[in-house]
């Protein structure tokens, strides 16, 4: 299993509509996810708008590209849009930043 963090920019003056976006994502967005390999997937959200998404998945890449042939994606990332206009013509899930991992405490502990 790979874990995956990743940053975006949320528009500081819609966090409030954002939260309630995400207070009650669509039924048919929860199942896409879950069915194309997304896993404990968790978003953080600091007021000046900077978001940071964790997840699991076994292969980062792939889980990408399946969600990206869904309907139900390209539907929620056209909502989305609006919350992020820093990415211009990009949809939210392609501007994605994947930060590095430089440590884990478990990795470490079982190699000492």
């Amino acid at each position: 299993m790979t874990y995956v963090c990743f940053t975006l920019q949320v528009d500081p003056t819609k966090l409030d509509a954002y939260r309630e976006a995400h207070a009650a994502v669509w039924p048919d967005m929860l199942r896409a996810l879950h069915e194309t390999g997304w896993r404990d997937y968790r978003l953080f959200l600091r007021p000046d708008g900077l978001l940071v998404g964790t997840l699991q998945t076994d292969d980062f890449a792939a889980a990408q590209e399946a969600m990206a042939r869904t309907e139900v994606n390209a539907r929620w990332q056209a909502a989305m849009a609006e919350f992020f206009p820093t990415l211009g013509e990009s949809r939210p899930d392609e501007g994605m930043l994947v930060l590095d991992q430089v440590f884990h405490l478990e990795e470490q502990l079982d190699r000492s």
